[in-house]
């Protein structure tokens, strides 16, 4: 018992900085686009649990343990580490690595648009970009990455916590592919991800319709399913458009570009929200 209350002290002295440190500045986690990372958060988070796992046995075998033989011998407490423990962390790393480089490349070739997210209060984030594509919609591919990851994070800490005496768990080999898999399709959905206009956020003044997001190239904006003469602004890429006196809000907005349809934004004014 003694075992198990000292390693989860040492988890929340691990875990607890890290998440403070995130909450008042998440810099760490944040893509290029200024989001939330996933593959960015998922590798630091198995970074945290293998860290503390480490720590733990090593703190266990120099006082519990008995000393250097604790960790001797071929079924010693890190017996599964490289077969086990390196490989669960190698996938979100190559995910982590892969992405990065993908969506730099497409980035700057054209191919893809990474429009500013809207600020937040404190500059925080919400956790639920984690699980969300660019538009704010749940994409089921990064959501079955952070859902799975999740599992199997809580496998190994209750597993580990259920018998500290006995080192890393002694998982099944094969768990590698319950973050190697999802690692492995977030990143194919990285390459294969078209690059649709992305509106980021609508208002209307003056009878004029602003438009604001990413990948607007040669765009066609309609308003109430209502095609509308529009101006691009150079410097930010903000479409401006006459707004129809048929559009009453609340109203979708739609743009075009290149052939590709954003997702429906649904315009209604704030103080109807």
């Amino acid at each position: 018992m003694a075992s198990t209350l000292f390693a989860l002290a040492l988890l929340a002295a691990l875990a607890g900085p890290v998440a403070l440190r995130l909450r008042r500045g998440p810099g760490l986690v944040t893509g290029r686009d200024g989001r939330l990372s996933t593959s960015t958060t998922l590798a630091l988070a198995w970074t945290v649990i293998l860290v503390w796992l480490l720590l733990a046995v090593l703190a266990y075998g120099l006082t519990a343990g008995g000393g250097i033989a604790y960790f001797r011998g071929a079924d010693g407490p890190l017996s599964p580490l490289t077969s086990v423990y390196l490989p669960l962390l190698g996938g979100p790393y190559v995910a982590l690595i892969g992405a990065k480089a993908v969506v730099g490349h497409r980035i700057e070739n054209g191919s893809l648009a990474k429009p500013a997210p809207k600020p937040t209060p404190g500059g925080r984030r919400p956790l639920r970009e984690l699980i969300a594509n660019d538009s704010g919609r749940t994409d089921l591919v990064d959501l079955q990455y952070v859902a799975l990851s999740a599992v199997t994070m809580l496998y190994v800490v209750l597993f580990f916590l259920s018998d500290v005496a006995g080192g890393l768990p002694r998982l099944p080999s094969e768990i590698w592919a319950l973050t190697g898999a999802p690692a492995g399709a977030y990143l194919l959905n990285k390459m294969a991800t078209r690059a649709n206009p992305v509106i980021t956020g609508a208002t209307v003044a003056d009878g004029l319709l602003k438009v604001e997001g990413g990948g607007f190239t040669e765009p066609r904006l309609t308003a109430a399913d209502t095609p509308l003469p529009v101006t691009q602004d150079p410097a930010t890429g903000t479409l401006t458009a006459p707004l129809p006196a048929a559009a009453k809000p609340p109203f979708t907005v739609v743009v075009t570009s290149r052939g590709l349809r954003s997702d429906p934004y649904c315009y209604e004014p704030a103080d109807r929200a």
